[in-house]
């Protein structure tokens, strides 16, 4: 809280700019938009708030870590060729404009046209990584117990944060339910060739050879 209180004076000078803001902690995020034709104003614009943030964190004993300072344009697919490819520089640090970026450390990767591509497969990769560990310890897991672990450590990844997958294309939530249906698996030491039916109500029975999720 005293941090908070400490950086607030971070938004009006980011307003001043006519910028939109979002502050979590020590992580400050400037965004703004424009038509394509205008990008080069929006540009100079950002490229103008950071300076003055930098300069105001000097002046209050904070440092600018151009490390983790990351540029990202997004726009639709059509419309990519038009963002510039050359990047800002931001106290005197080229910062060279990236594809995806992760907000405040919670693994949410937003494409530059946010089609959540890189968000579903660094999910899906990693809940599968998760699976293949837990597969070494099946058989010394009672089911409900070992269920119990496949809901703490690969459901609740998918599950977090999920409102950012509103209206994905209909491969990438494939992506997704593939990592449930090889839970599922698991959990029931199932066989690939063995079907895995969807249902909104997990107490009703499944059919013969189905299992639900």
């Amino acid at each position: 809280m005293l941090f908070v209180l400490y950086t607030v004076e971070l938004i009006s000078l980011i307003e001043r700019h006519g910028l939109s803001l979002h502050l979590y902690a020590d992580d400050t995020q400037v965004y703004g938009s424009c038509p394509p034709a205008a990008v080069d104003t929006l540009s100079s614009q950002v490229t103008e708030c950071v300076d003055d943030i930098a300069t105001w964190m000097k002046s209050n004993r904070l440092q600018l870590n151009p490390d983790k300072t990351e540029v990202l344009w997004c726009a639709k697919s059509r419309c990519q060729h038009q963002l510039p490819s050359t990047g800002m520089l931001i106290d005197d640090i080229h910062i060279t404009p990236v594809k995806s970026i992760r907000s405040l450390g919670i693994y949410i990767y937003i494409d530059a046209d946010l089609s959540m591509r890189m968000h579903v497969k660094k999910t899906v990769s990693c809940c599968f990584a998760t699976l293949r560990q837990l597969r070494q310890i099946r058989r010394y897991v009672p089911t409900s117990t070992f269920q119990k672990l496949v809901v703490a450590l690969v459901h609740s990844r998918l599950d977090y944060c999920n409102g950012v997958l509103v209206g994905i294309p209909a491969y990438l939530m494939c992506r997704l339910q593939s990592v449930l249906n090889a839970a599922a698996r698991l959990i029931f030491n199932l066989k690939r060739s063995d079907h895995i039916r969807r249902t909104h109500q997990p107490s009703l029975a499944a059919g013969p050879g189905a299992h639900t999720v």
